[in-house]
């Protein structure tokens, strides 16, 4: 059982502690490294790296050692565009500097941290650790010039942090963050959980009449990630009678990210148990169907093992958090899930990719299958009832080494392969990507990357259910979310995405890019609300493969919401003063107009559609820009 194998390994490193400072911590998924090691495997400087993110600082440390060491064998081919340019080996040995060992122990202002170190026990093992803070501070701000609004935003934290090794295979990190927040969301309507016309008390379902929200205005659309955990006190009572969901007038919140890691067999197994964010299965940076970075963290036991060079295998299992919406106890008591995913990586050299794997939202018990890291859990389902939300997922990707690389992404939720018309019926629940990244030699670990994402009405979302081991007192939630937000890609079900990036990095300490997306996306509100275009969507559980309402018509349904983001951005690092202090920011356009068909949405049959322009659905022009800092990085 997976809990039982990783619970091993957690307890023979502790009883050994051979552990040393940070070494196996984990480097946050959200850090300009993961785009520098990116660009590495795509110009056939390393070797293809593991699909399950964020990497510790081992492997960080040990692919940038790769990375450098292939300056010597440059002329023999292994390498498309020659030798690394001085830029790039200065922005590597920074990041050396960066994710290695502090020097001294003592105050260390590059840092922020006060390092110490001493030995443990008569075989004088080393332990080592380090105490420190950092601040960030953001500032947003959208101007609509169209409807005459304007939005304001930000979140300005202070995070303090203890963590070290212990010996040279076991790490160990604690932060607790305090912020001040604003961030109010729009409301925008209403939306139905199921299609307008089931009713209600039907059986034992019923249809939910839900207040949809837009994420605040002052970001850019699906940018906004939710950073604290369970509630936020507003400002003007401070109590546990004062807890809210939202910050949507000044408010103050907290989050707590600790960690425990290490590494087996020379490195071969690592393992985690931590609450933080995480990526697996990305064929891209940020383009994970399974698992985003863009989703909330949430607690769990995790490892991966590589057997032999072109073999790895992942495994995680965690308790996923409920969003505080109606309160402490009566949001929770419906959001009682468990999730686990495994994944299994191929790679043929520098040139061939593939994964495979199952995931599964599962309401909290003792169970073993989901536990055990070799059962598939889309499988496994089948021998102990249909009680859970199963998912599978397949990668692809090829490339040319130097060059540029082609991939497709598959995320199946529900299928009934049994039906005909099987990609108009809403049953057909699945999510895919078809993406390229190129190198652009020119520039310090530049890339240009072209992707397609489609989003099926209803993917990602499940029916509630009565559980027997909860005796049947609430029915459970279990789409495929974590504290209110998706698991998986960042939109919502019913949902596309052009999506063009440039990324660069001009100078040693300086990353930016340049980025146009076309997002369409079903109204999850309102008149002409399209059915399956939210997490909270339900699909009729009686009749689902012979109901002809049931049938999806994409942009031929209903009201869709079109979305034209242009958006550049950068950060740049002053790496060079005695305190490290970085400056960031992001700069854009969104233009957005809805079209809507003829007749009444949802009717089970396609219509011809149109640009509207309505108080319902308006037009609309954003000028949105974002500023920050932080100090000790």
């Amino acid at each position: 059982m997976k809990i039982r194998m990783i619970g091993f390994m957690v307890g023979a490193c502790i009883a050994a502690l051979p552990l040393t400072a940070q070494t196996h911590g984990a480097v946050p998924v959200d850090k300009p490294i993961y785009h520098i090691l990116e660009q590495a495997v795509l110009r056939g400087l390393c070797a293809p790296l593991p699909g399950a993110k964020p990497y510790s600082r081992a492997v960080v440390l040990s692919a940038i050692a790769a990375i450098l060491d292939s300056e010597y064998t440059a002329d023999s081919g292994n390498t498309r565009f020659g030798k690394l340019s001085d830029a790039e080996r200065l922005i590597l040995e920074e990041a050396q500097k960066t994710y290695g060992r502090a020097a001294d122990p003592g105050l260390d202002w590059q840092r922020g941290v006060y390092h110490f170190e001493s030995a443990l026990g008569k075989n004088a093992i080393r332990s080592s650790g380090e105490v420190g803070f950092n601040l960030e501070s953001t500032f947003a701000g959208g101007i609509y010039p169209s409807g005459g609004d304007t939005a304001w935003g930000t979140g300005n934290w202070i995070s303090a942090f203890f963590k070290g090794d212990m010996g040279e295979h076991f790490s160990y990190g604690f932060t607790l963050a305090g912020a001040v927040l604003h961030a109010p969301p729009i409301e925008l309507g209403k939306y139905w959980t199921y299609y307008d016309g089931y009713g209600d008390g039907e059986g034992s379902y019923s249809n939910q009449h839900l207040t949809t929200y837009r994420d605040p205005l002052a970001y850019f659309p699906y940018t906004y990630k939710k950073r604290w955990d369970g509630f936020v006190f507003s400002y003007t009572e401070i109590s546990t009678s004062g807890h809210t969901a939202w910050p949507d007038d000044m408010g103050l919140g907290y989050t707590m990210l600790p960690e425990l890691s290490g590494s087996l067999l020379d490195g071969h197994i690592t393992y985690r148990w931590a609450r933080l964010d995480r990526e697996w299965g990305a064929m891209a940076e940020g383009r994970s169907l399974m698992l985003n970075k863009a989703a909330q963290p949430f607690l769990a036991l995790e490892a991966t093992a590589q057997p032999f060079p072109w073999l790895t295998f992942s495994t995680l299992t965690g308790v996923l958090e409920y969003f505080n919406e109606k309160g402490i106890k009566t949001s929770a008591a419906t959001n009682q899930n468990a999730f686990s995913m495994t994944m299994l990586e191929f790679n043929y050299k520098q040139y061939i990719h593939l994964d495979i794997g199952s995931s599964a939202v599962w309401p909290k018990r003792f169970e073993l299958g989901y536990l055990f890291p070799l059962a598939n859990e889309f499988l496994y389902q089948n021998n102990i009832g249909d009680f859970d939300n199963l998912g599978m997922f397949f990668n692809a990707k090829g490339q040319y080494p130097g060059i540029a690389n082609l991939w497709f992404s598959f995320f199946l939720d529900e299928l009934n392969i049994t039906e005909e018309d099987l990609f108009e019926k809403d049953r057909s629940m699945f999510a895919f990507q078809i993406g390229t990244s190129a190198a652009i030699p020119w520039l310090p670990f530049a890339s240009v990357t072209l992707s397609y994402t489609k989003i099926e009405p209803y993917c990602y979302t499940h029916t509630r259910e009565f559980v027997p081991w909860y005796d049947n007192t609430a029915m459970m939630e279990m789409a495929y979310t974590n504290n209110g937000r998706g698991l998986g890609y960042y939109l919502p079900p019913n949902a596309d995405e052009l999506l063009l990036r440039f990324e660069a990095m001009p100078s040693t300490h300086t990353v930016a890019h340049l980025q146009y997306q076309m997002i369409r996306h079903g109204a999850d509100y309102g008149g002409s609300a399209v059915d399956g275009s939210s997490f909270v969507s339900e699909l009729d559980p009686n009749g689902r493969s012979t109901n002809p309402v049931l049938r999806k018509y994409f942009l031929k349904d209903g009201a869709y919401q079109w979305q034209h983001v242009f958006k550049f951005g950068a950060e740049h690092t002053f790496a060079q003063l005695t305190v490290p202090f970085q400056l960031f920011g992001e700069v854009g356009v969104v233009f957005s107009y809805f079209t809507n068909i003829d007749g009444p949405a949802n009717s089970g049959s396609p219509s011809s559609y149109s640009v509207i322009d309505t108080a319902e659905y308006p037009k609309s022009t954003g000028i949105i820009a974002t500023i920050g800092f932080k100090l000790f990085l």
